[in-house]
C-alpha cells in the first residue's frame, strides 16, 4: 500500500509538473506572439535625430556628432513655427467644419505628418501612404560615429526642405531609404517635435487580405531579417533593410497630455493595377463611410487614368479635403456631386500635366472671388503662386 501509494504521488507530482512546464511553454510561446515594440528605438531618433525630450543619449551615440547636428537644426523649428505653423493654424481653424471625422487619410504622403497633424489637429488616426518604406529604427543605435555623421547630414538636407517648403522632393525621398536613418521615421519623428507632440510606441505590420492588420512579433522580424525591402516602382529605389520595417505604426500624444494618436504610414503603390482589389483598398474602406481627407505635392497623379482607384476612393469617402491643384480634378468632383473652394491664384501647374485638367483648374479659380493665402500649400504653380483647394460635399 505504502508503495502504491508513492507510486501514486510520484505520479501526481510529475503530472503537476509537465502542467506548469506546459503552461510555461504556452505562456513563452504567447508572449513571442506578441507585437514587437520599438517604443524605446522611437524616443532615441526624438533625442538623437530631432533633439528632442530630455532623455540622456543613447549608449555608445557620440555626443559631438548630435550636439552639431542639433545646433545646425534648432533654429529651424522656431523658422516653421513663423512661417507655416502659425499661419496655417490660424487660417485652417477658420475653413475647417466642426464634427469632421477624425480619421484622416493622407495618399502620396511620404514623410508628411506635419501637414497633416497642422491641418488636422483633432485627429485620433492618420494614414499616409507613398512609395517610401518606414524604415529600421535600430539602426540608429548600432551606427559607427562615421555614419551618423554622414547620415545625419543626409537627413538635414532633406528635413530642409520640409522646413522650407513643408513637403519633400522624391529624390531626397530616395536618399533616405538607405542608411542609419530611416528616412520616413525620422520625418515622422521630427513632425512631433515641432509641434510638441512625443512618441510613446511604435510597431510595424502588414496587411492581411481583409484589409486587417497584423503587427510583427519579433520572431516573425527576425526571420524577414536578410529579406530586404523592394521598391514599390520601378521608377524608385530599393531599400538596404529588411522587408519587416515597411509599415510603421507610431503613436503619440502631446507633452503632458493623455490622448493618444495613431499614425500608420503604409509604403504602396497607389497605381491602379497594384491598388485595385488589394488589402490596402479594403484597409482605406474599413477606416469608415467617410474620412477627412488631404493631398498635396502629389505630382498630378491624381489627374492622370492610372490612378483612378485611389481617386475614386476619395470621392467616394471624403467629407473635406483640403489639397493643393494636385487634388481632384473638377470634372471628377462635379460628376460626384462635390463643391471646391479656391484660395490663393493658378495659373498653370508646377509639374508638366494635361492641358484640359489645367484649363478646368484656371477657370475654377478665375469664376471665384480672390481669397488670400498666407502660407505655401504644397506646391506652388507654374508662376510661383500659392493655391489651395478645398472638396466638399454640397451643402
Amino acid at each position: 500500500m505504502n508503495s502504491d501509494r508513492t507510486m501514486d504521488v510520484s505520479h501526481l507530482m510529475r503530472a503537476a509538473i509537465l502542467a506548469i512546464v506546459g503552461l510555461v511553454a504556452t505562456t513563452t510561446r504567447a508572449r513571442a506572439e506578441d507585437p514587437r515594440e520599438f517604443a524605446a528605438d522611437a524616443k532615441a531618433m526624438y533625442r538623437v535625430v530631432a533633439c528632442a525630450g530630455t532623455d540622456a543619449l543613447p549608449t555608445g551615440v557620440d555626443v559631438a556628432i548630435v550636439g552639431k547636428h542639433c545646433a545646425t537644426i534648432e533654429p529651424w523649428f522656431a523658422e516653421l513655427a513663423g512661417h507655416y505653423l502659425a499661419p496655417a493654424e490660424q487660417f485652417l481653424a477658420t475653413v475647417r467644419p466642426a464634427n469632421l471625422p477624425t480619421t484622416v487619410v493622407y495618399p502620396f504622403g511620404g514623410g508628411d505628418l506635419l501637414s497633416a497633424l497642422v491641418t488636422y489637429p483633432d485627429a485620433a488616426e492618420i494614414t499616409t501612404i507613398s512609395l517610401e518604406h518606414a524604415g529600421d529604427p535600430t539602426r540608429l543605435g548600432a551606427a559607427t560615429a562615421k555614419q551618423l555623421k554622414r547620415d545625419l547630414g543626409t537627413y538635414r538636407s532633406a528635413v530642409k526642405e520640409l522646413f522650407d517648403h513643408h513637403d519633400s522632393a522624391s529624390v531626397n525621398m530616395q536618399k533616405l531609404e538607405r542608411g542609419a536613418v530611416p528616412g520616413q521615421l525620422a520625418f515622422f519623428i521630427t513632425a512631433l517635435a515641432a509641434l510638441g507632440y512625443e512618441p510613446v510606441g511604435l510597431r510595424f505590420f502588414t496587411i492581411e487580405p481583409g484589409g486587417t492588420l497584423h503587427y510583427l512579433t519579433a520572431t516573425e522580424i527576425a526571420a524577414a531579417a536578410t529579406q530586404t525591402a523592394k521598391r514599390k516602382r520601378r521608377s524608385w529605389v530599393d531599400t538596404d533593410f529588411s522587408v519587416a520595417f515597411t509599415n510603421s505604426e507610431l503613436t503619440f500624444r502631446k507633452l503632458g497630455g493623455t490622448r493618444t494618436i495613431v499614425h500608420r504610414h503604409i509604403a504602396a503603390d497607389l497605381s491602379d493595377p497594384a491598388l485595385a482589389g488589394s488589402p490596402l483598398l479594403a484597409y482605406l474602406d474599413a477606416r469608415g463611410p467617410k474620412i477627412a481627407a488631404m493631398t498635396k505635392a502629389a505630382s498630378y497623379l491624381l489627374w492622370l487614368g492610372s490612378f483612378s482607384t485611389i481617386r475614386q476612393y476619395l470621392l467616394d469617402h471624403l467629407a473635406w479635403m483640403i489639397s493643393d491643384s494636385t487634388g481632384i480634378p473638377p470634372r471628377y468632383a462635379r460628376r460626384a456631386g462635390l463643391v471646391q473652394t479656391t484660395y490663393g491664384r493658378f495659373t498653370g501647374s508646377y509639374l508638366g500635366a494635361n492641358a484640359t485638367d489645367n484649363a478646368a483648374f484656371r477657370t475654377l479659380w478665375q469664376k471665384q472671388p480672390r481669397r488670400q493665402l498666407a502660407f505655401r500649400y504644397g506646391y506652388p504653380d507654374t508662376d510661383g503662386n500659392r493655391h489651395l483647394l478645398i472638396t466638399a460635399p454640397a451643402p
